[in-house]
């Protein structure tokens, strides 16, 4: 558990019991939707490096998740992928280049509250850049989730940075556990900034109700 959700359990246990339970609720809905996109790792990398992307699908609805396409962007050249057990892949080419990466299911697919990982090897450009991954996830019911958007929407795509002396990100092949576990040990916290504040903000509620409460009894 990072340092920002440790503060907010701090906070609303010092809380009233109807304030704190309104908070957790607010926070543990802003968090799952924070946190429950799909993303592509790692998200620095360097120019040129033959790299390992894995695409991390989570399945946000009450209905699995049973294909995953995935644009290339230009100037990544892809090599090869990994095998998913109940997962066919297709690599679909424009003039010899693959262009679009697309999973589907031969099983049941990614159950609600469950996420799978789709790994790649691939090229990076020789130049700095930031690569969008462009990913549309289709549901049983016909549905699809485009995660096209840009940084701060509610379905952004995913961008690694390429850059001299990148790769800074946890391994691309390390299930989500061990990934928030690497980035815990060195004791930074990988929650957005808004989690911290939201943190203070309660604590200083919490504080200003304890106060009220004890001029009360006085």
């Amino acid at each position: 558990m990072n340092i920002s959700f440790v503060m907010l359990k701090s906070a609303l246990r010092r809380m009233r019991p109807w304030t704190a339970a309104a908070a957790a609720a607010l926070v543990t809905a802003v968090a799952g939707v924070a946190s429950a996109h799909v993303t592509v790792w790692p998200q620095q990398s360097s120019p040129g490096a033959f790299e390992k992307y894995t695409v991390r699908v989570p399945t946000e609805k009450a209905v699995p998740t049973v294909k995953i396409a995935l644009n290339v962007p230009d100037g990544v050249a892809v090599e090869d992928l990994q095998p998913v057990p109940g997962w066919s892949h297709q690599m679909q080419k424009t003039n010899g280049r693959v262009t679009t990466l697309v999973w589907q299911a031969t099983g049941p697919g990614i159950q609600p509250g469950e996420f799978q990982e789709f790994s790649f090897t691939a090229k990076n450009p020789s130049q700095p850049a930031d690569l969008s991954w462009k990913a549309y996830q289709y549901y049983q019911d016909g549905s699809v989730v485009e995660w096209t958007g840009p940084k701060g929407t509610q379905t952004p795509a995913s961008v690694t940075v390429i850059a001299a002396g990148g790769s800074a990100e946890p391994s691309a092949g390390a299930p989500a556990s061990q990934s928030a576990s690497a980035a815990t040990a060195g004791g930074t916290s990988t929650a957005p900034g808004w989690v911290l504040w939201t943190a203070l903000g309660l604590s200083a509620v919490s504080l200003i109700l304890s106060l009220t409460a004890a001029l009360r009894r006085r």
